[in-house]
C-alpha cells in the first residue's frame, strides 16, 4: 500500500488540486446564485423582456 501511494503521489496531488478548483468553482457559482435576485440580476429597468416577465409591469414587484 505505500509502495503503490509513493509511486502515484503526483497523480493524487494533481488529482486533489483538481478536486478544489472544482469544488472552489461550484461553490462560487451557488454563493453567487443566492445572492443574486434572478434573471440577469442587473434589474428590471433596462431589460427587453421585464414586460414579458413581470406581466406587463416594468418594475420589480412581480418577481418570482
Amino acid at each position: 500500500m505505500l509502495s503503490w501511494l509513493t509511486e502515484n503521489l503526483g497523480s493524487l496531488i494533481i488529482g486533489l488540486v483538481l478536486l478544489a478548483i472544482v469544488a472552489a468553482i461550484v461553490a462560487g457559482r451557488v454563493r453567487k446564485g443566492k445572492m443574486s435576485s434572478g434573471g440577469c440580476s442587473c434589474g428590471c429597468s433596462g431589460c427587453p423582456m421585464s414586460g414579458s416577465c413581470h406581466g406587463g409591469s416594468t418594475g420589480c414587484e412581480g418577481k418570482r
